[in-house]
């Protein structure tokens, strides 16, 4: 379970980016987190991973502050950020063992699992190259892979289907959806609303820092009283705004 509490963040003075954030994802969720470009996702995905700090309110990941207890509660996360060029010098197997490093994974489930996510996403031919050779879309995999090498039981996607094939973008929501019928907690951004329709348990929609609606497709249809597709009542509610 992800819980943000009164969360606010600034980077000027006086101009709050994220504005008293309250959010509850519950363990069997998929919760898809959606808002135009510099709505405040990315600034609070970063908030709930450690990389920003909180200006006010906390953050619990399984009840761990990201404030007060920020190990505890970054090894229940698996992060994919929103740039997938990092760690360009190493080859692809050289990242995920440092990864594997970083989270005590241990020899034989290591190697189990970057075979069996490496297979599933078609980069088991690529591991001994460089990743500052791979196309965008098998960086993004080699990410995946890393952010789920450990088995977090939180996973925390930012924009996770940028750059994938569709056989690679399938098996992403395949997992996904296993991982949320584990009772795992599954958050994610993204800008592709069709895939927020299908795969969403809850919805989330932040404009200008602030939240504007949370619950179900259902509960978005009820409300506003109209049954559209969620890109039509997207962009409603953003208007409304």
């Amino acid at each position: 379970m992800i819980s943000l509490k009164n969360v606010s963040k600034e980077y000027k003075k006086h101009d709050k980016v994220i504005d008293n954030l309250n959010l509850n994802i519950n363990d069997g969720e998929i919760f898809g987190f959606l808002g135009p470009n510099g709505a405040g996702k990315t600034t609070t995905i970063k908030m709930m991973t450690g990389i920003l700090e909180v200006d006010e309110g906390d953050i619990f990941i399984d009840d761990k502050s990201i404030i007060k207890n920020p190990l505890e509660a970054k090894r229940r996360i698996g992060l994919v950020s929103d740039n997938p060029d990092v760690f360009l010098k190493l080859k692809g197997i050289e990242y995920l063992n440092f990864i594997a490093d970083v989270y005590d994974v241990s020899t034989e489930d290591r190697v189990r699992r970057v075979k069996e996510l490496s297979e599933k996403f078609e980069i088991i031919d690529v591991l001994n190259n460089k990743i500052e050779s791979y196309s965008h879309g098998m960086r993004q995999k080699i990410l995946i892979i890393g952010a789920l090498l450990h088995n977090p039981k939180n996973w925390i996607l930012d924009e996770p289907m940028t750059g994938l094939d569709p056989k690679a973008s399938f098996e992403l929501k395949k997992l996904m959806r296993e991982h949320a019928n584990k009772n795992n907690t599954v958050f994610f951004s993204t800008h592709i609303l069709e895939v927020a329709e299908k795969l969403c348990d809850k919805i989330g929609i932040i404009d200008k820092g602030k939240l504007l609606f949370v619950g179900t497709y259902e509960e978005m249809k009820s409300k506003l009283k109209e049954n559209k597709s969620l890109e039509e009542l997207f962009m409603e509610i953003i208007k409304n705004d």
